[in-house]
């Protein structure tokens, strides 16, 4: 008897490992690895920014607007090109105790590098607007236009279409958000009601989307939505409710991998997997949003340029893998709003220097002595933002 208990032991033991090479297997079969991207970038290594900070990563995530693909059809006619709908480049410093994503408007008007083409063509160097930079030459030409930018080493990729983006917030089971005002929106395919509500999938992707519909029909206030979304996400994902749910958790880790795009070094179970443990554990408050500095281009309104030197500090911070101060504004932002960057509160900067605008980071000036020669430490810049820890009504 004990012979055959041990024999059904080691079979159920056998067969347990079995169903999890299984799972294993299939999860790192769904990712797809952008070798043509990684070949691209190898071609330019000499040109790219230099790590700087030893243990942080910058990964670009990308959102494409293509309309290839299963279930991406009804978001218009397939034209055989995409561009990047959503770019957010998120930074996770070496400790891990936070991270600071920052949404590029794809309306920015910016310097875009020499790209090859699908079609095996190559592009010259361009000022262009930056969701282009995809179109011509895909994630490699976004990256490389991202860190001509930035002057940041972007160290992963990666690329979810639509229909990637609706299978993983059903995967999670939908995602809470707050309205103030009701929205009929027919481009996005989105109706709701005012108030707090979960988001599924097709509705998720309308509420991401919606443009004319929400606010005052700016790509500001859109990226403003999608980064209340995206922290709404990041809490329902790290929740208990999720990780420590296997009928949650699988759907979502099948979503996930077969959802993405990602660069050779993301590209397996393994990979992605060491990615979230870095990062599972940082708390709500410090999972930091905001959008590059930037306002109405001057030669065209209906288009962006950076605000300097806000977004040369910002840059720069993000670099050095300094911390990245966000404050959620009091007010509902004004018509097409300009980024506020403030001194930290607390550090007696009041209303000192600040870039001419009005949007700029305090600077920090000498202090007013008899002498002349003493000097205030320069505070750390401020950026208006949010947080995954902020519940606010859009």
């Amino acid at each position: 008897m004990l012979r055959w208990i041990g024999l059904v032991a080691v079979l159920l033991v056998l067969a347990g490992a079995a169903a999890g090479w299984w799972l294993y297997a299939k999860l790192d079969g769904n990712i797809t690895e952008d070798t043509s991207a990684a070949a691209e970038l190898r071609r330019y290594e000499r040109e790219r920014p230099s790590h700087f900070a030893s243990g942080a990563q910058n990964i670009l995530l990308i959102g494409s607007d293509s309309r290839s693909g299963s279930g991406n059809a009804g978001y218009g006619q397939d034209g055989g090109t995409q561009r990047s709908d959503t770019t957010i480049l998120l930074h996770l410093p070496a400790d891990r105790r936070s991270a600071t994503a920052v949404s590029i408007p794809r309306d920015l008007m910016t310097e875009v590098p020499e790209c090859l083409g699908a079609d095996g063509s190559r592009t010259g160097d361009r000022f262009a607007q930056f969701n282009w930079a995809f179109q011509w030459g895909g994630a490699a030409c976004t990256i490389r236009t991202v860190e001509k930018m930035t002057g940041i080493r972007v160290d992963h990729h990666m690329v979810v279409d639509f229909g990637g983006f609706k299978k993983m917030v059903e995967a999670v089971g939908g995602v809470e958000v707050c309205l103030r005002r009701p929205v009929d929106d027919v481009e996005a395919h989105l109706r709701l009601p005012a108030g707090r509500q979960v988001l599924h999938g097709e509705q998720a992707l309308g509420f991401v989307r919606a443009r004319y519909s929400l606010g005052n029909g700016s790509d500001t206030e859109r990226m403003e939505r999608q980064q209340q979304f995206l922290g709404s996400l990041w809490e329902k994902v790290s929740s208990n409710g999720v990780l420590l749910n296997p009928a949650r958790l699988y759907p979502l880790l099948d979503a996930a991998t077969s959802s993405v795009t990602t660069d050779p070094g993301l590209a397996s179970l393994r990979g992605l997997y060491e990615l979230v443990r870095g990062v599972r554990d940082i708390p709500a408050d410090q999972v930091k949003f905001l959008t590059v500095p930037r306002r109405p281009y001057a030669a065209d309104p209906n288009r962006d340029e950076l605000v300097e030197p806000d977004a040369a500090r910002l840059f720069e911070r993000l670099r050095a893998d300094r911390p990245v101060t966000v404050t959620t504004p009091t007010v509902s932002p004004s018509p097409d709003p300009e980024p506020a960057v403030t001194p930290r509160e607390g550090s007696g900067e009041g209303d000192a220097e600040a870039s001419g605008d009005g949007s700029g980071a305090g600077t920090g000036g000498p202090s007013p002595t008899g002498s002349g020669t003493s000097a205030t430490p320069t505070p750390a810049p401020t950026f208006t933002g949010t947080t995954a820890g902020t519940a606010d009504c859009r």
